[in-house]
């Protein structure tokens, strides 16, 4: 996806606004697909982003999340995290499949479809110059701002 235009996209997010791809042009932003609210690795993903927040905003780069969890999860999820930027209600999974991160998991054993934690950086054109697999949420924030910086 590297070198690609961002695919096209329009949802709801946790204040029931909808946010589309054509919102974003001219933006440089951070799509962050994470598997659901509330649970570990996605709190840590997403109070990292929120710590770090002040500084994406300073370097002109919006944050969005995005997840299949529901507007009504997303808002309690960024009501009791004190997330200051939209999570994006993915329930019917299209964002995720346009992106290629919805997929085959594995978890003790057990075998199942859900979104394998990824982050998408997109410059003010639309491009997407750096795509993070597999993500591991601790640090994560931080080498995302610093590969905006670079």
């Amino acid at each position: 996806m590297e070198g690609e235009d961002v695919p096209t996209f329009e949802c709801k997010s946790n204040d029931g606004s909808v946010i589309s791809s054509t919102d974003l042009l001219g933006k440089k932003h951070v799509i962050y697909f994470y598997p659901r609210d509330f649970t570990s690795g996605c709190t840590t993903e997403a109070d990292e982003f929120t710590k770090a927040h002040a500084e994406f905003i300073d370097a002109g780069i919006q944050i969005i999340g995005v997840s299949p969890d529901t507007v009504e999860s997303h808002a309690k999820f960024c009501s009791k995290l004190s997330i200051p930027y939209p999570l994006l209600a993915d329930t019917d999974k299209i964002m995720a499949n346009a992106f290629g991160v919805w997929g085959q998991k594995k978890f003790m054993g057990r075998e199942y479809m859900g979104v394998q934690r990824s982050t998408f950086l997109v410059d003010e054109s639309g491009k997407i110059f750096k795509a993070y697999k597999n993500v591991r949420p601790k640090g994560h924030a931080q080498k995302v701002l610093e590969a905006f910086i670079k």
